[in-house]
């Protein structure tokens, strides 16, 4: 027996497949792979993954300065295009998977991928002809990399991008793939129990990558910090694939979505000259019987034309379907690009939040020159104070969803709290506060460790306490909460179902773009302070640059992206809070304004 998923695929239905028992594979290979991608990578598509992911990429970029002699600006921008290689990938594995492989394949092999960078990146670690001699105090220039050891690194980064980008669209939906059944009441509360639990079980295993396994690499040696994750690693292929025979296996889609988004805007192109008709009757327009869109709707009414029937004897074959995809295509076919369309501002707005995530990369050098000690005896490592920001996080989204939104739906009669807009919103705004305390924090420290004549010295330890960045960090994680979360709701209201994994990967395709504009940032920025001999903003010793400079600039930029938000905001319908499925003119809450 088969059943309709949507209007694009379908699940083979067993009752001795799928369901809750399938979960320990799923979530343990998840928590493996989040554990993992936690110490090596930037930017997973769920919240806490992403922060946690920056967390462990200021950890790396000491283990590129100390073994591969790069300084701190060259070693952020290799990091930052790095994690857009592995985010932008997402939006290719979503359609692989959705058009071609299946989640289950994709997931399999992404775990895979990741296995063998994981494994090139300890070798590096395990043979000194793949790394730089150590560059001491005394030299003033120092060795760099070969190409041949650039290379071994970049493959390991190439493979592990690869693996990402699969896992990082499909992991999510494959376990909800799981729990779909269409005729059962309590789905949907199962469905929304199993997304809950899915981040607090990867909000887990990110604060122990955060904390253990960094404390493991600063205290016993990068072999075996990255020797741990490479166990986790085998773990993970191997209980995934264990559980292959329970698993509910979801039917690739036999149209390639893609192709199906280019030829709507090719068609629309084709028939720019032809007139619409006036009135919406769905007899003018090519909707196949099995679709529920039967008319398009009124906004980017151009693209209507793609869907819009000439001639019926030329441009439909006896059964109904379109002789030409190419010049006629199906109202639901345009409905999605529109869809698509509609959620690209709101997309770009977020640019700006990923971007200042990126100064974790140059916090730890902050931190590892300040007191770190919580008790007498236990020093916090430097790259584990991310951690704080997770806790935050946390914290955060409990409140709002145990205490905040049944308070603000008894007194305001508003089901699911604040609408997701809102959220994004006020996470812009807190980024924005973030960036600022951070510049003032930093300046505090700077101008102390000079008074203490540290100013050529950035090893030295100052006499402040590194607990003065834990209010930074919370305001960076309840921003990334609202936000992010925000988001995502957004995505997943306003695309239609058959376009679930291009949902999941949108978020992460944003974080791509804003390591790429990050690492740009940091080196134009770089680049134009050291002019004519000056010591660079960025520089490696953060006690002659300019951090807190560094900071201001993205506290300008955050601001100016909240203006540009409110600006985008005004030309959305934001007044209903349901989270339909369907993109259509009915059912979508978002939507562009109609035209005039």
């Amino acid at each position: 027996m088969k059943l309709k998923m949507g209007t694009e695929s379908q699940v083979e239905v067993n009752t001795r497949k799928g369901g809750l028992r399938t979960m320990p594979f799923i979530i343990c290979t998840t928590l493996t792979l989040f554990f993992y991608f936690s110490l090596v990578t930037l930017s997973l598509n769920e919240s806490f993954e992403r922060i946690a992911s920056y967390g462990s990429q200021t950890n790396l970029i000491i283990y590129l300065m100390t073994y591969y002699n790069m300084s701190a600006a060259t070693g952020t921008s290799i990091l930052g295009i790095w994690g857009a290689l592995s985010s932008g990938l997402a939006i290719v594995g979503a359609i692989i998977a959705d058009s071609y492989w299946g989640r289950f394949n994709a997931v399999a092999y992404g775990t895979i991928f990741t296995f063998i960078g994981m494994v090139i990146l300890w070798l590096t670690s395990m043979i000194p002809q793949l790394t730089t001699l150590a560059c001491s105090q005394f030299q003033h220039v120092c060795n760099g990399p070969t190409a041949f050891q650039l290379a071994v690194l970049f493959t390991s980064f190439a493979f592990t991008s690869i693996g990402a980008g699969f896992v990082r669209p499909c992991s999510i939906m494959f376990g909800a793939d799981q729990l779909e059944q269409k005729g059962n009441p309590e789905n949907k509360k199962i469905v929304e129990s199993y997304f809950n639990w899915y981040y607090a079980s990867t909000g887990v295993a990110t604060m122990i990558a955060v904390t253990v396994i960094i404390y493991i690499q600063d205290r016993f040696g990068w072999q075996i910090g990255f020797g741990i994750p490479v166990i986790l690693m085998v773990l993970s292929v191997s209980t995934f694939l264990i559980g292959s025979p329970l698993y509910i296996k979801v039917k690739t889609d036999t149209e390639n979505l893609l192709l199906g988004l280019f030829q709507a805007g090719v068609a629309a192109f084709r028939k720019r000259k032809i007139r619409l008709p006036l009135t919406g009757c769905d007899d003018y327009y090519h909707s196949p019987y099995e679709t529920e869109v039967l008319t398009p709707s009124k906004d980017f009414r151009c693209l209507n034309r793609a869907c819009m029937i000439e001639d019926p004897e030329r441009d439909l074959n006896p059964d109904g379907s379109t002789s030409n995809p190419w010049n006629l295509c199906s109202v639901e076919r345009v409905e999605s690009l529109k869809a698509l369309i509609r959620i690209l501002p709101m997309w770009s707005a977020g640019f700006m939040m990923f971007v200042d995530m990126n100064v974790f990369a140059f916090s730890v050098l902050q931190t590892k020159t300040m007191d770190r000690h919580i008790f007498p005896h236990f020093e916090v490592p430097a790259a584990s104070f991310s951690v704080f920001l997770i806790i935050a996080l946390t914290i955060w989204i409990t409140f709002y969803d145990r205490v905040f939104v049944p308070l603000l739906s008894k007194y305001t009669g508003r089901p699911r709290g604040l609408s997701p807009v809102t959220r994004m919103g006020i996470g812009l705004a807190v980024s924005c506060m973030s960036m600022a305390l951070s510049a003032i924090t930093e300046s505090i420290r700077r101008k102390r460790a000079i008074a203490e004549g540290h100013e050529d010295d950035p090893h030295a330890l100052v006499n402040m306490s590194a607990m003065w960045f834990v209010p930074q960090y919370a305001l960076l994680g309840i921003a990334e909460a609202t936000h992010a979360v925000g988001q995502i709701e957004f995505f997943y209201t306003l695309l239609p179902k058959s376009m679930a994994s291009i949902a999941s990967a949108m978020y992460t395709v944003g974080t791509a773009v804003s390591s790429l504009i990050g690492s740009f940032l940091v080196s134009s920025e770089d680049w134009l302070t050291s002019r004519g001999g000056k010591t660079s903003w960025l520089a490696s010793n953060i006690n002659k640059g300019h951090l807190d400079y560094h900071f201001w600039i993205l506290a300008f930029m955050s601001f100016l992206n909240l203006l540009y938000f409110l600006v985008i905001c005004r030309f959305y319908d934001t007044g209903n809070d349901e989270l339909p499925h369907v993109a259509n003119e009915e059912e979508c809450d978002y939507r562009l304004l109609h035209e005039s």
